[in-house]
């Protein structure tokens, strides 16, 4: 198919070009570019909440879903001079000047250069090694239904409630849910992510025939809670994008009163505008309040004098001081008979 004209769309006062906007994104439905563009704009300010200031990693579906999309964490050199950046630093030591997201019109530029989803770090631009965004990511096992997510979700909103935490939960846009609350940035990745392990396990301990905090998925069943999405470098999709599936599902956020009922299949590019005109945006109030992390530092040192340590960081991180052998457990099993 021969390349449509650009075209030009005025957003906040800038000009936001769209190039190859009839291009095909989404196969099934025949979703274009030009359909995403109008998609983020239509949800506009409640989209750019979920990434304002934050430095993003640009995932690039440049030929549409059908394809694999690349990774570019470093942000454009050609780029409007209207689009911020924020320097971050990975695990590696390494550093790169990441997008920061601070105007609708860079939503619209990201989504021209194939970006279908958005992918925050859970940081503001001004102080980027302090998260003030503590994530809970339920990842559903392959035998587990959307059902059990769903009861999993209501027990985190439990262990919250009890911490005197406001969360704020979102469908992922997949098989999953995922639970924010805001955090003072005031503590490390490093006490971030040592919270979110605690959170797993106080709902592990609440729900255990449903719930696991095991990082080795040969130890898993039910409902995985994913601590290590609050490790440095880890994204998650915000609220508002829209998944690379072929219906076009978006990671819609919720008030609590629907989750027990959610179906995330009833939420996609087309369905989404007119939910977020009609029921406004159930996240409107996230960035009101910014809570301690000390009520759970101390479940945290429970944990330990429990004998709860540390458990396994994702491969690409150096060994922590107090983690626990990565290894597979069947391996580490074999290798102990042999």
């Amino acid at each position: 198919m021969a390349k449509t004209p650009a075209i030009e769309l005025e957003v906040g006062g800038h000009s936001v070009r769209v190039t190859n906007p009839d291009k095909v994104y989404f196969p099934g439905p025949g979703y274009t570019k030009r359909d995403l563009v109008e998609y983020y704009l239509a949800v506009g300010e409640a989209a750019l909440r979920g990434v304002h200031d934050r430095p993003v990693i640009l995932k690039r579906f440049v030929d549409g879903i059908a394809e694999e999309p690349f990774f570019q964490k470093r942000a454009p050199a050609k780029r409007p001079d209207w689009v911020g950046t924020a320097r971050v630093t990975y695990p590696s030591g390494r550093s790169a000047d990441l997008v920061a997201a601070n105007e609708l019109a860079d939503i619209a530029w990201m989504a021209n250069l194939g970006c279908v989803d958005l992918n925050p770090w859970p940081v503001r631009s001004g102080d980027v090694d302090h998260p003030d965004e503590l994530r809970v990511d339920l990842d559903p096992t392959p035998e587990a239904t959307f059902a059990d997510v769903r009861q999993v979700a209501l027990v985190v909103r439990e262990v919250f409630e009890d911490l005197g935490y406001a969360s704020f939960p979102k469908t992922s846009g997949s098989r999953g849910i995922h639970i924010y609350v805001r955090i003072e940035p005031k503590w490390d990745f490093g006490e971030m992510r040592r919270s979110a392990l605690a959170v797993a396990r106080e709902v592990e301990r609440r729900a255990p025939d449903l719930a696991t905090s095991a990082w080795w998925k040969e130890e898993r069943h039910g409902v995985f809670l994913d601590y290590n999405q609050n490790a440095r470098d880890r994204t998650m999709a915000a609220a508002y994008s829209v998944r690379a599936l072929p219906d076009a599902r978006v990671s819609t956020p919720l008030d609590w009163d629907e989750v027990a009922e959610v179906d995330p299949a009833a939420f996609t590019l087309k369905t989404v505008p007119a939910r977020l005109a009609e029921r406004g945006d159930p996240h409107e109030g996230i960035d009101d309040v910014a809570h301690s992390l000390e009520p759970l530092l101390e479940l945290v040192a429970r944990h330990e004098k429990e004998g709860l340590g540390d458990a396994p960081w994702p491969p690409h991180f150096r060994k922590q001081e107090g983690e626990p052998a990565r290894v597979q457990p069947s391996r580490r099993k074999k290798e102990a008979g042999e």
